[in-house]
């Protein structure tokens, strides 16, 4: 197997563990119409992450490859903005979602410099891409 391979690998496990830790945290959210709300937003962009990763995998050429990461990158984004959500509203305490932002932040990077080297270097950098994390 291949270092990029081997890399390609532990990223998806990454995300797959990410996308657990969203359905656990999802199951601790207040059963309010607020909570429920909240509940089923993240986890739908923070389940997405894996399986649109998957599908960069599987591109057919490395446009698609790059569109694929930028959806991922897109999910990450918008589960980063109902995880500040939550701890806005303090729907959860702190201690409950640190983790999982820090993660969020992590992955935020790795997808975001992921994009960066598969454009290439005679491309725009991605640097107008995403925003600040919790």
């Amino acid at each position: 197997m291949t270092v990029a391979a081997s890399q390609a690998n532990e990223l998806e496990k990454r995300l797959i563990s990410f996308a657990a830790a969203i359905v656990s945290l999802s199951s601790k959210l207040p059963r309010t119409p607020q909570g429920r709300h909240i509940c089923g937003q993240i986890l739908r962009s923070g389940t997405a992450t894996a399986a649109n990763y998957g599908e960069a995998r599987g591109a057919e050429s490395r446009a698609d490859f790059i569109h694929k990461l930028k959806v991922v990158f897109k999910e990450l984004n918008e589960t980063t903005i109902w995880l500040e959500v939550i701890a806005q509203s303090s729907l959860l305490c702190p201690e409950i979602i640190a983790a999982i932002v820090a993660e969020n932040r992590e992955l935020c990077r790795i997808i975001a410099a992921s994009i960066k080297t598969a454009r290439g270097r005679n491309h725009d950098s991605i640097g107008s891409i995403g925003h600040s994390v919790v």
